[in-house]
């Protein structure tokens, strides 16, 4: 029974839950004067999460911390000119698909993506890099391209040769790779739906610290579980102790949400042997789940009659399983079974048919989930062996995790380590296999590919362009052995890349401006950039779905976009062809949002009529310009 609080309400307590859900990271341990453990914020940590500029002003307290940890939040919350740009030539069924593939460093991606997707994500899973003493290549300075980071710190010399590589003898070996992860997760976090989960591959080297990392950003109540996959089924006889497993972090957004949307995992054939129908039961097969709890409950203490008189009471130690009411309508309905004399302890009849899933493990052994030598298998069946990646993943098992990530069939799945695009893959079969509408987000940073490998040999000089190319193959093949049972399955992606803003870079001072720079004023556009180029960046601005259906008419003899319809209207003409006749035309088709270039508009007192036009003939319409 609880105890009535007896004062006013602890309004400190309430605003500290409050952050709590805002900035979970921001949450710490102190302590009361008698020493008792408190939750409080981290008001150095909430600073820094509200400021654009480095906070200083560390304090004793009880959490993970390492060198650059500051800077990688400072880096996850700044903002960036970028966009992403469409390649239609590089994608697969780009006017159809819902799928995406995104070149490009992934921390840029994550910014991008963050007002479209926001809150949409369902099922992330990442196989980043392994802190194995060897090089990552990743730029976090959001203002250099990779290349130029890796010359700026000294990584590469001019020649493009590799300078350092993240080693044991470098002092900041841990730190790096935290740094690295930190302000990803932190992106990340924001994409997840609130009964969304993260699925994180890692070995030995920085399970401890990833985990902890995690607790921060996730908030350590939302920590579900380290599933220990089994990776290897052969034993080496090298070493003090062999390597078999590696680890799977699991975290959900919110895991009170997780638990009641997360999947189950089908029976094995020798798991459903011990279902049978000795009785030719028209219900099926069957199995007798015995009737006994342990404890004692009174309730649940009595006399069972069999068939044949005898009459039984629970073993010692032990109770009915369920009450006596209860136990009498089981009976009644024929689920009770006495065993082949009827004269047994009473079992609970379940039928096979009844049994929706198991719950999984943390324990998956590599017959359930699949092993290195499988993955890499795999890749050689669509490429042949020169194509190995350090830490494979076989498809099995991203199928494995992408089946308790949720019990529904749908829903966009992220990797933003895409590697070899295992996890497109594995959702292209699961979908296949049961018929759902998963969707894929993949991203890749286009990393050269070793000289010396058969992939370079092969013509890919790129991860990403093998990872493009894996989706296409296995898509093929899915289809092709599929082809009755899921003729419209969505195997294409389309191909955004990230690259620098659409928009002309013009900062001068007053007193620096010269004649001849005027004419930069006439157009804010880039003059390589595509009108579709465009329509992708509004689509990121105003929040769009990137993988909304787009269609192109020709109105007055101006190209126009239509997406989804009528959610957005897009006409980039220049030059002043965007006249009021022209606008009148458009505004018939009443689209949600509409967009022009400026430069589009003659002058300004065209750009008010056209305003006016909408307001008269499309009162919903939201008008912009870029």
């Amino acid at each position: 029974m609880e105890k009535l609080k007896m004062h006013s309400p602890n309004f400190a307590e309430e605003n500290i839950e409050k952050l709590s859900a805002l900035f979970p990271g921001c949450i710490t341990e102190s302590t009361y004067e008698d020493g008792t453990l408190k939750k409080s914020i981290d008001f150095d940590l909430l600073r820094q999460e509200l400021s654009t500029t480095i906070v200083e002003g560390p304090q004793e307290r009880y959490h993970l911390n390492w060198p650059g940890k500051r800077e990688a939040l400072l880096t996850a919350n700044a903002p960036i000119a970028k966009t992403l740009r469409p390649c239609r030539e590089e994608s697969e069924y780009f006017d159809t698909t819902e799928n995406l593939f995104i070149e490009g460093d992934n921390l840029d991606a994550l910014k991008l993506l963050q007002e479209t997707y926001l809150g949409k994500v369902k099922t992330i899973y990442i196989d980043p890099p392994y802190n194995t003493g060897k090089d990552f290549i990743y730029s976090d300075n959001f203002a250099e391209s990779t290349e130029e980071y890796l010359l700026d710190s000294g990584q590469k010399d001019e020649e493009g040769n590799r300078l350092v590589a993240n080693t044991d003898s470098n002092g900041r070996f841990h730190s790096d790779w935290l740094s690295m992860m930190y302000s990803r997760l932190k992106l990340a976090r924001n994409l997840l739906k609130d009964d969304g989960v993260i699925f994180i591959s890692i070995d030995d080297g920085e399970q401890a610290n990833l985990k902890r990392m995690c607790d921060e950003v996730f908030g350590e109540e939302n920590f579900v579980a380290t599933i220990c996959w089994q990776k290897r089924y052969s034993r080496e006889n090298r070493g003090s102790i062999g390597d078999a497993h590696e680890y799977v972090i699991v975290f959900a957004k919110q895991s009170s949400l997780f638990a009641n949307q997360s999947g189950r995992i089908p029976l094995t054939e020798q798991q459903a042997k011990i279902y049978r129908n000795p009785n030719n039961d028209p219900k099926g097969r069957w199995r007798g789940i015995p009737m006994t709890a342990q404890g004692y409950r009174p309730n649940q203490m009595y006399e069972v009659v069999t068939p044949t008189g005898n009459v039984i009471t629970p073993p010692e130690g032990r109770c009915w399983s369920t009450i006596e009411s209860e136990f009498k309508k089981l009976k009644e309905a024929g689920r009770i079974y006495f065993g082949k004399a009827n004269d047994s302890q009473p079992q609970v009849i379940r039928y096979l048919s009844e049994v929706k899933g198991l719950v999984p493990w943390t324990w998956l052994p590599h017959e359930e989930g699949g092993h290195t030598d499988e993955s890499k298998k795999e890749m050689y069946s669509f490429f042949g062996k020169g194509f190995a990646f350090d830490t494979p993943k076989p498809t099995r098992l991203l199928e494995r995790l992408i089946t308790i990530g949720s019990k529904e069939k749908d829903g966009i799945i992220l990797d933003f380590f895409a590697g070899s695009a295992t996890t497109a893959h594995a959702v292209m079969r699961l979908n296949a296999a049961d018929g759902g509408k998963r969707k894929f987000i993949m991203v890749q940073l286009p990393e050269t590919c070793d000289e010396k490998s058969g992939a370079y040999e092969e013509g890919y000089t790129t991860i990403a362009e093998i990872s493009k190319e894996r989706i296409r193959r296995a898509g093929k093949k899915i289809k092709e052995e599929n082809a009755l049972t899921a003729p419209d399955l969505d195997t294409g992606f389309r191909v955004l890349k990230v690259d620098s803003g659409n928009m002309e870079n013009v900062y001068y001072a007053p007193d620096s401006v010269e004649q001849d720079l005027l004419t930069l004023q006439t157009d804010n556009i880039k003059d390589d950039r595509t009108s579709e180029d465009l329509l992708f960046q509004v689509l990121l601005d105003w929040g769009v779905d990137l993988t909304l259906p787009i269609t192109k008419e020709t109105i007055k003899d101006r190209e126009v976009f239509f997406v989804d319809g009528n959610a957005l209207a897009a006409c980039f003409a220049k030059n002043g062809q965007i006249t009021e006749n022209f606008c009148k035309e458009l505004a018939k088709h009443q689209p949600l949002r509409v967009v022009f270039r400026d430069s589009g508009f003659k002058d300004d007192s065209i750009k008010i009529n056209v305003e006016q036009i909408f307001k008269l003939m499309s009162p919903h319409t939201d008008v912009k310009t870029i």
